[in-house]
């Protein structure tokens, strides 16, 4: 599935307005150091609100517009709800973990 430059990105606490800023500039960042796939992993995240599903939203179609692809793990069952009720689940491919992640890019 994967075979390109693979960025992590490991945002934590809660992913609110003050964190938004920085989770764009970490994928501009990883975008600029060539990757060509970004994995945001949510273990650390306890909780996203609006403004972090916002951020979430801006950072995959940036990464789409540059023709790289950009994939969620390790949500947990507050932001798996929030992508489903809002149906952003649709748009991100969404891995239990990193180790899930890897064993399917390998296929």
């Amino acid at each position: 599935m994967i075979n390109q430059d693979v960025k992590v990105i490991q945002p934590n606490g809660i992913l609110d307005a003050t964190q938004a800023d920085h989770l764009k500039d970490e994928v501009n960042h990883c975008l600029s150091a060539g990757a060509g796939c970004i994995l945001i992993d949510f273990q650390d995240v306890t909780f996203m609100d609006s403004s972090g599903l916002a951020a979430l939203i801006s950072a995959v179609r940036l990464v789409r517009d540059q023709g790289k692809k950009l994939c969620l793990c390790s949500v947990n069952q507050q932001i798996k709800m929030l992508l489903e009720l809002t149906s952003v689940d649709q748009i991100f491919q969404v891995f239990g973990n990193q180790e899930e992640f890897y064993a399917q890019a390998a296929d």
